[in-house]
């Protein structure tokens, strides 16, 4: 499967962004999905993770009440919808995807990802 994600761009603190990310190849509902961030200087994180079928969703502790993640498999593309944004998520936010049947927390627990979309916050 190939993974587009889009969406990023400049905003306020207290903004929002939706990121989408959009799957080709094959079919997303055979896939969990995670999205991951990366600072400048940092390791990539765990942002949120949502189960094949969109029953169960996670996030990290640093977005809940804040971010939230779906997904159509009809259109074969999950979202993530990104409110109350700081200046501390900016980063390059990727999505990933696994034929597994529960999300993990991990970047080693995806097989397949994005190539970034860049999401600024100023303040």
């Amino acid at each position: 499967v190939q993974l587009q994600a889009s969406g990023g761009g400049l905003v306020q603190a207290g903004g929002s962004l939706r990121l989408s990310c959009a799957a080709s190849g094959r079919t997303l509902s055979i896939y969990v999905m995670g999205w991951f961030r990366q600072a400048p200087g940092k390791e990539r994180e765990f942002v949120a993770g949502i189960t094949r079928s969109g029953g169960s969703t996670d996030y990290a502790d640093s977005v809940k009440g804040r971010f939230t993640v779906s997904r159509d498999n009809a259109k074969n593309t999950v979202y993530l919808e990104m409110n109350s944004l700081k200046p501390e998520d900016t980063a390059v936010y990727y999505c990933a995807a696994d034929p597994s049947w529960g999300f993990g927390f991990r970047t080693l627990d995806y097989d397949y990802w994005g190539q970034g979309t860049l999401v600024t916050v100023s303040s």
